[in-house]
């Protein structure tokens, strides 16, 4: 008889690499973060976002479960991080593992090394080759200088591609325009120790304006299930540049880049060490109202050394061309071409090990997509796919249809069908463990794409000017689902990774803001999510996708934001989630809260506090190797001038 918990048990450990130890610019900008504050519910739909379409289009009209986090609602969350800020959004399941780790997802399949969520960093892709997923704890910016954070949940693969299969996260930073002077932040508490941050903001000529920023942040350990510390606590220093010139009224070019580099304490060996860096160009020209291109190319370089487990070096290389033209008058037609490469190369370790050791893998792509309006301006259909070769599976077509019928000025009714696929990583194909035979499990030498047919259909609607509210509803078909296939039946082991179970998932979101008054704001959000996997016929696994997906079925969400006298503000967060049946992880309540007084536009001071309902409370993994979030409290202040 196969026992499950051995295997089960190293394949997380393995698939979490033991670490338990936008578009960019467009021509009309967001409003700053003084401004967002004071939109009514009108002008907040009628801000534009890029993700859905590749080009600029009022968040009430698109066609797509859609959610926006603005600079502001960053800034009154009392966020810290970009998974803090991420909770903001009700469409997404965001759990944090321990001081660092996260698991976030939308409509399901979440882990700790979720890979069927296309995360986007002003249009550079936040992906590891080796598990098709993100590194959070390597993910970060000066939370300021964020313009919006535009969350899709559902399929996005047709524009975005591989692994844009549950949706895609697009964070889009400010323009160097929008972010002149100079700006200090410090705070520190409980659970954040201490953080510092500094931008200054200055033009060269009247064409040229660039920004530079630093920043530091030392974070305290979790906490065990017996109130004893962790060993995760770990610090992280970054900075940065960028420089925006308008060459002339109809050409921009940015060139932006990062550096990072953070130690992360484990147990029983040395700390655990990321850093890294990138540079990005991008080229923008209008060609008319109705036609514009870009050219953005991209060098990231990644580097993560596990003592104890791997080192890993990542080179990726990315062009990407895009060019959108309205033919006929009718066709609002996006096409685009793109083409990455990307150099792994890993140290192995008498635990685990990815053979061939270095690798280098090509992708290249094209895509095309077409928006028309069918009877009336009120009927629009748009129709794309994306074309995309990889070195493992060859060609994958990721089609898309959507539909949306604006029934009033205020009443939107939207529906979609598309196909998206999550393409092999080197787990998948290349991994070992331990490195020399005998083995316990191995990757799949002929694992395929994952694969999904999602049915969407949305209504949004603003009945009045205080009351904006969406509902997406869903159904997804799943096939080619990773598995744990047993060699040798019934002989637990070795086990080999493969394509041997199928899927569904279905459920809504829910969202609703209310002004109650001028100085009230509401915001809520409730997702209810079912993920079935079974193994197909033939298949050994086991599991029924415990390996894959852990999720909670419910979760709400509830936010109020409230601007009292004496230039004092208030913002009160609550979440539930439901029970997360399969790592045994209870469900929970818990509450964030926000004090700051503005004395002037220039000065804030606020006090926040975390997961205040509880003294320590778990939120995600199995009850073996799980940590807890203790309530914290921290002071902030930022300064302009």
């Amino acid at each position: 008889m196969m026992t499950r918990i051995p295997y089960r048990t190293l394949l997380m450990l393995v698939l979490a690499l033991r670490a338990g130890h936008a578009f960019g610019q467009t021509p009309q900008a967001v409003q700053s973060p003084s401004d967002l504050k004071k939109l009514s519910l009108d002008e907040l739909q009628a801000i534009e976002v890029t993700s859905v379409s590749r080009r600029p289009e009022k968040l009430s009209e698109t066609a797509s479960a859609i959610q926006v986090i603005t600079s502001e609602d960053i800034r009154r969350a009392g966020a810290t991080s970009l998974p803090e800020a991420l909770r903001l959004a009700s469409n997404l399941q965001v759990a944090q593992v321990d001081s660092r780790q996260w698991a976030i997802s939308a409509r399901g399949f979440n882990s700790s090394s979720g890979n069927k969520l296309l995360v986007l960093i002003d249009r550079r892709v936040v992906y590891s080759p080796l598990h098709s997923g993100v590194f959070w704890d390597a993910q970060d910016t000066l939370l300021e200088d964020i313009d919006r954070i535009e969350v899709i949940s559902g399929p996005g693969a047709t524009l975005w591609g591989s692994n844009a299969v549950n949706g895609v996260i697009n964070i889009t930073t400010k323009g160097a325009k929008d972010t002149q002077g100079v700006l200090v932040t410090a705070g520190g508490g409980s659970e954040l120790h201490g953080v510092t941050g500094m931008r200054y903001g200055g033009t060269v000529g009247d064409a040229v304006r660039f920004r530079a920023y630093g920043k530091y942040f030392d974070r305290g350990t979790s906490a065990l299930p017996n109130g004893y510390q962790a060993t995760d606590a770990w610090h992280t220093g970054q900075g940065g540049i960028r420089v925006d010139w308008d060459a002339s009224p109809d050409n921009r070019f940015t060139l932006q880049s990062d550096l990072y580099d953070g130690r992360i304490a484990q147990p029983s060996s040395s700390d655990v060490g990321i850093g890294g860096g990138n540079v990005l160009g991008r080229w923008s020209r209008t060609l008319s109202s109705a036609s514009d291109l870009s050219l953005q190319l991209y060098y990231d370089r990644t580097h993560r050394n596990i003592p104890g487990s791997f080192l890993e070096d990542v080179n990726t290389y990315d062009a990407d061309f895009q060019h959108r033209v309205r033919v006929a008058g009718r066709h609002d037609i996006v096409w685009g071409l793109g083409y990455r490469v990307i150099s792994d190369n890993v140290g192995n370790s008498a635990v685990l090990a990815f053979l061939p050791a270095q690798v280098s893998r090509q992708w290249f792509s094209g895509f095309v997509q077409d928006e028309v309006p069918l009877a009336s301006d009120r009927l629009r259909l748009t129709l794309g796919t994306k074309v995309e070769h990889n070195d493992y599976t060859g060609a994958e077509y990721q089609p898309s249809g959507r539909l949306a019928w604006i029934l009033s000025q205020r009443h939107m009714l939207w529906g979609a069908v598309s196909r998206a696929v999550r393409t092999p990583s080197r787990i998948d194909r290349e991994l070992f463990a331990p490195p020399n035979p005998p083995f316990l499990i191995t990757g799949g030498p002929n694992f395929v794409s994952e694969d999904v047919v999602a049915y969407e259909l949305g209504y949004r609607t603003q009945p009045n000017d205080r009351l904006s509210m969406t509902v997406a509803t869903f159904y997804n078909n799943y096939d080619n689902i990773r598995s744990l296939e047993q060699v040798n039946p019934p002989a637990a082991f070795p086990v080999v990774l493969a394509n041997g179970q199928t899927g569904t998932s279905y459920g809504a979101e829910l969202t609703a803001d209310y002004l109650v008054t001028d100085w009230w704001r509401l915001h809520s959000g409730y997702t209810g999510l079912h993920v079935n996997i079974v193994a197909k016929p033939g298949s050994t696994d086991t599991t029924s996708g415990g390996s894959e997906s852990h999720d909670p079925q419910h979760q709400a969400f509830l936010h109020q934001s409230l601007d009292l006298p004496a230039h004092l503000q208030f913002d009160l967060g609550l979440r539930y989630v439901s029970e997360i049946t399969n790592q045994a992880v209870p469900s929970y309540g818990e509450m964030d809260a926000r004090l700051a007084w503005r004395p002037t536009p220039a000065l804030e001071w606020s006090l926040v506090g975390q997961n205040l309902l509880h003294q320590q409370h778990p939120e995600f993994g199995t009850l073996s190797s799980r940590t807890e979030l203790k309530r914290g409290v921290y002071g902030t202040l930022i300064w302009h001038f």
